[in-house]
C-alpha cells in the first residue's frame, strides 16, 4: 500500500513540456510517476485530481518570511498559494550567522521587512537558524547568507569601507555558512550596511561564493552613476570578476525605467551572450514596498539602529536626510503614491492603507515629518508601498527565458502588498489563463524546475520518479488570487491540493494543521 495516489490529473512536471494524463504516487517524501490504469493501487490515501493539474510544489525564491514563517508557522500566505519552498536571507537582510547582539540589531532595523515577532532568538549560526525551521512551519525553507550579517561581525555598522583583515573574516564566514547548508550570497545595496561594501569588496566574497558552488544574489545599487543601468553594470562586474552566477532580484521597470522594457531585456541578453550566468526574478504586480527606512540615505544608518533614531530625532540631521532623499526621489511634498502597508503600535492603525500626503493632511503635519514621526513612534517597524511599475512593463519582463517568478512578499501589517497572497496564483490564473502572457507549462517552469536549477535544489522543481514529493493540484479553470490592493489579505481561490516534504498540508483548498516543513540545501540532503 502507497501513502498518497493522486489520480487521474493532468500532470505539468515542471519541464515546460506539455502535461500529460497520469497519477502521482507518494510513499514517504518521495514520487513516482504512473501512467497506467490506477485502480489497481492501493494508497492510505487517494486524491481525484479530474480536470485538475498536478504539478511541482512551488518555489518562491524571493522572500521575506525569515520570521514569521516561524511566527505564523501555518504559513498560509504562501502554502495555499503552492508555495512549497522558499528562499530567504534576501537583500542582504537576514539574521545568521550573528552575535546576540548584533542579532538584536538587525532585528530592530529591519523590523519593516520581517516584522520583530516575539520568538527565541537563540541561534548565532547558519545551522542553528535552519534548524528552528525543522517541522515548525508548513513549508521547507532555504537561506542565503545576507552580506550584512557578514558586515556587522567583522567591520561593524559604521559606513566605512572593509579592510583585508575585514574580508578574509568574512570569506571564512561564507565557507562555514555554506557548509551549514547555505545556498549562496545576497546583498541589498540600498540597505546599510549591506550598501557600504564597494565593488572590490563583493567580487573577493563572491569568489569565495563561487568556490563554494553558491551564487550571488542582489539588490543592485539603484542610485549608483546614473541611477538607471549603472547599478545592474555592477552586478555584471561583480560576476565577470568572481566567476559567480549572478542573480538579479525583482527586476522591474520603475520610473526612471518605465517603458523601457526592450532595453531592460536586451542588457540581460547582451549580458548571458558574454558568458556571464545570469538570471533574474519579477513579481507579477505594478507596485514597490520596502521598509520607510529605506527612503532614508546610507550615511543616516552608519553606526546601526540605535544611532539612526537619534538623527531621526534631530531637526538639522532630519533637513539633511529630506534634501537627499528629494533628490533621488522626487517631490516630497506630493507622497500620494506612498502607501503606508504596515505599523505596529495600535494607535497608528488607521495610518494603514492610506497615503503620506492623506495622513499629513489629516495630521496637519509636513509629510516628510509625518515619514520621520513614524518611524521613531513604531521604532522603525513602519512599511510602504508606491505604485513606481506599470503592468505593460511588468508583462513583457516576465516572458523572458532569464526571469523566474517570485513573491518579494512582506508578511507584516493589515494592508500588505496583495503580492504576498496572490502573486502564484496570479502568475496561473491571470497571466497564463485569462492574458495568455505565457502557455501555463512555462509558467509552471518558472515557479518550479528554474529556481530550483538556479539554486542548487536538485530533488525539488520536478514531479520525476524519486523527486521530493512537494506537490500542488490545481484547478486550471478556476485558479485565480484574490488578494488585491483594498483587500491584500485574501487568498486565492483553485489552489485545491498541497503537499509537502509528502505530507497533505492544504486538502480541498483547507489547511490541515500539518508542519512538515524543512530546511533545504544544494546537495538535496536536509541539513542537520
Amino acid at each position: 500500500m502507497v501513502d498518497v495516489l493522486i489520480k487521474n490529473g493532468t500532470i505539468i512536471d515542471g519541464t515546460g513540456n506539455p502535461g500529460f494524463k497520469g497519477n502521482v504516487i507518494v510513499n514517504g517524501d518521495r514520487v513516482r510517476i504512473f501512467t497506467g490504469d490506477p485502480s489497481p493501487i492501493e494508497a492510505a490515501r487517494i486524491i481525484n485530481a479530474t480536470g485538475c493539474v498536478i504539478a511541482p510544489g512551488f518555489i518562491d525564491p524571493h522572500t521575506h518570511s525569515d520570521l514569521m514563517a516561524l511566527a505564523e508557522p501555518l504559513n498560509e500566505p504562501k502554502v495555499r498559494q503552492g508555495v512549497c519552498t522558499e528562499i530567504i536571507g534576501l537583500d542582504g537582510i537576514g539574521y545568521a550567522p550573528l552575535s546576540a547582539k548584533n542579532l538584536k540589531m538587525m532585528l530592530l532595523l529591519f523590523a519593516g521587512v520581517n516584522g520583530y515577532p516575539e520568538l527565541d532568538y537563540n541561534w548565532r549560526s547558519v545551522a542553528e537558524y535552519l534548524e528552528h525551521f525543522r517541522h515548525r512551519t508548513a513549508g521547507n525553507i532555504a537561506y542565503l547568507i545576507p552580506n550584512s550579517c557578514l558586515r556587522a561581525e567583522t567591520v561593524g555598522w559604521e559606513m566605512r569601507p572593509a579592510n583585508q583583515n575585514h574580508i578574509g573574516q568574512m570569506q571564512a564566514m561564507i565557507r562555514q555558512g555554506m557548509a551549514e547548508g547555505a545556498l549562496g550570497m545576497s546583498t541589498g545595496l540600498g540597505y546599510p550596511p549591506s550598501v557600504y561594501a564597494d565593488t572590490d569588496e563583493l567580487v573577493e566574497l563572491c569568489r569565495t561564493v563561487a568556490e563554494c558552488g553558491g551564487v550571488y544574489v542582489t539588490h543592485v545599487r539603484y542610485l549608483l552613476g546614473d541611477g538607471i543601468f549603472d547599478g545592474f553594470k555592477e552586478a555584471l562586474t561583480i560576476g565577470r570578476l568572481s566567476g559567480c552566477p549572478v542573480h538579479i532580484s525583482h527586476y522591474f521597470a520603475g520610473v526612471p525605467l518605465r517603458g523601457q522594457t526592450a532595453r531592460m531585456l536586451q542588457f540581460i541578453d547582451d549580458a548571458r551572450a558574454s558568458g556571464i550566468d545570469l538570471t533574474f526574478d519579477a513579481y507579477p504586480y505594478e507596485a514597490g514596498s520596502t521598509s520607510m527606512t529605506g527612503l532614508l540615505p546610507p550615511w543616516a544608518h552608519s553606526g546601526g539602529p540605535y544611532a539612526l533614531l537619534e538623527r531621526l530625532y534631530d531637526r538639522a540631521e532630519r533637513e539633511r536626510m529630506r534634501r537627499e532623499t528629494a533628490a533621488h526621489l522626487g517631490n516630497l511634498g506630493d507622497l500620494e503614491g506612498m502607501i503606508v502597508s504596515a505599523v505596529k503600535s495600535q494607535r497608528n492603525k488607521w495610518y494603514e492603507g492610506l497615503s503620506i500626503a492623506r495622513i499629513a493632511g489629516k495630521l496637519q503635519k509636513d509629510p516628510w515629518d509625518v515619514v520621520c514621526d513614524l518611524m521613531i513612534e513604531e521604532k522603525l517597524q513602519a512599511t510602504f508601498y508606491t505604485f513606481s511599475g506599470d503592468m505593460r512593463d511588468v508583462k513583457v519582463i516576465m516572458t523572458h527565458p532569464a526571469h523566474m517568478f517570485a513573491s518579494d512578499g512582506l508578511r507584516i501589517g493589515g494592508m500588505p502588498n496583495p503580492r504576498t497572497y496572490g502573486t502564484f496564483a496570479r502568475a496561473l490564473g491571470q497571466m497564463a489563463r485569462d492574458e495568455k502572457v505565457m502557455p501555463l507549462e512555462q509558467a509552471i517552469r518558472k515557479m518550479t524546475s528554474f529556481p530550483a536549477q538556479r539554486f542548487g535544489l536538485r530533488d525539488r522543481g520536478l514531479l520525476w520518479d524519486g523527486m521530493k514529493a512537494d506537490i500542488v493540484v490545481f484547478n486550471p479553470a478556476t485558479v485565480n488570487a484574490q488578494a488585491t490592493f483594498p483587500e491584500p489579505k485574501r487568498f486565492p481561490v483553485g489552489i485545491e491540493y498541497v503537499l509537502v516534504n509528502g505530507q497533505v498540508v492544504i486538502d480541498r483548498g483547507q489547511h490541515t494543521g500539518s508542519l512538515p516543513g524543512e530546511p533545504v540545501t544544494m546537495t538535496g540532503e536536509v541539513s542537520g
